[in-house]
This record gives C-alpha cells, sequence and structure tokens, in this order.
C-alpha cells in the first residue's frame, strides 16, 4: 500500500489571508518572536501574549480554506492508500475543508494549563490568569509549541515517514526543526520527496523534484496526479 505524508506550513493559509509565521525582518506581526512566542515572553507579559493570540485566533476564524487545503482534503478522502497531513500551522483550515490532520505546534482552537497540562478548547477571548477547568489553577495559556518546546506528536510522524512512499512539503520555509529533517528521513525511507513552494526553501537540495508557485495552483493539479496514478 502506498503511503503519503505531507507537512503544510504558512504558505498554504496565507492565500486565505492568514499572514506567515515571520518576516524577513524577524518580526511575528510587529512583534519580536521572543515576546509573544516563548515560555519567557507569557511570563514576562501575559497580557500581550492572551491579546496577541486572541487577535490570531479572531483572524483566523473570518477565513475559509482555499483551494489548496480542499485538494487537500480530497486527497485524504479518495485516494486508496494511506494520506497523513502533517501542519505547523495553529489555525484550523485544513479541518474546515474536511481533512484530519496533526498540529505539530498546536493549535489556536486549544487551551493548555501551564500548572496541570490539561487541555481544553479556547475561548475565543482568552484572559489573563484564565482558570483551567481542571485543577483550577490560573494559568491557562494557549496551546501553541513556543520556541524551546518540543513540538507535539513526534514520534507519530517519525514512525510515519519511516515507511512512507511519498514526502510533500507545501508552503514551507525549511528553516525550523525538527520539520525542515523530514525529507531526510523520507528520503532515507527510499520515499519520493517533492516539495511545492513559492520559492525554493532553505531545505529544497534535499527534494527530488521542487515545483515553484502559489499553493493553489501547484497543489489541485499534484493531488489529481496522484488519484490519477492510483487509478491505473
Amino acid at each position: 500500500m502506498e503511503r503519503i505524508v505531507i507537512l503544510t506550513g504558512a504558505g498554504i493559509s496565507a492565500e486565505s489571508g492568514l499572514a506567515t509565521f515571520r518576516a524577513s525582518d524577524g518580526l511575528w506581526e510587529a512583534h519580536r518572536v521572543e515576546d509573544v512566542a516563548t515560555p519567557e515572553g507569557f511570563a514576562r507579559d501575559p497580557a500581550l501574549v492572551q491579546r496577541f493570540y486572541n487577535d490570531r485566533r479572531q483572524r483566523a476564524a473570518e477565513v475559509a480554506p482555499n483551494a489548496a487545503h480542499l485538494a487537500l482534503a480530497k486527497l485524504q478522502r479518495d485516494y486508496p492508500g494511506e494520506v497523513l497531513i502533517v501542519t505547523q500551522n495553529v489555525d484550523a483550515l485544513h479541518e474546515a475543508a474536511g481533512a484530519e490532520v496533526l498540529h505539530m505546534h498546536g493549535s489556536l482552537d486549544g487551551a493548555l494549563c501551564a500548572a496541570c497540562g490539561h487541555r481544553w478548547p479556547a475561548p475565543m477571548k482568552m484572559q489573563v490568569g484564565e482558570p483551567c477547568p481542571a485543577c483550577g489553577a490560573p494559568a491557562g495559556r494557549p496551546d501553541i509549541v513556543w520556541f524551546g518546546e518540543m513540538p507535539y506528536h513526534m514520534e507519530e510522524i517519525f514512525a510515519r515517514l519511516s515507511r512512507c512512499s511519498y514526502f510533500v512539503a507545501i508552503g514551507t520555509s525549511g528553516n525550523v526543526y525538527p520539520a525542515a529533517g523530514f525529507v531526510q528521513e523520507a528520503d532515507a525511507a527510499g520515499a519520493h520527496t517533492l516539495e511545492l513552494n513559492l520559492e525554493a526553501s532553505t531545505s529544497a537540495s534535499h527534494f527530488a523534484e521542487a515545483r515553484q508557485g502559489r499553493a493553489t495552483e501547484l497543489v489541485p493539479p499534484w493531488v489529481e496526479e496522484m488519484l490519477a496514478e492510483a487509478r491505473r
């Protein structure tokens, strides 16, 4: 059975109107990443961090999946083999398109207790000292993997990479590990590797094949290629 592992990054959601994670000047939505995407930043100024993710959550709720999200959901639904979608994105656009995904960097829709580790659905606006429904501690934070924290689902992701037939990275920068190393894991497993990106990523040389352009222009025809190949 053919097995496909797909990694998606900010580039696929950018065409739905969501800003990519980090600009070339190192800022994220005009904030230093150290201030809004680290445990230390949250400890220093929890009000800023909660407000930042409240804004991101609101904006994510206002956009819709694009043709690339819809095509991947179709592939997952119609492909006769296994299709695992892993995303670095914290929005729910894949799910809105009808796909099932692993969020390796967490989700805007989730809240996490910094005291006991309990998770629950995040309200649209989280407050400073958000109470944990499990332990009662005023320690609620966005369930986002910040710098210095371990991404989620890594054991399952590496297990699936070790036996995949195809690995495809879509809209990723190739700058952030461990995701930047997924292509080498897949290559070691004998998989065909393909990068679909607006421009060549820093990991592009590790891929057997690369196509450059917008995700909405590249992903739907690639999905149709894969479905046609499966029907032969």
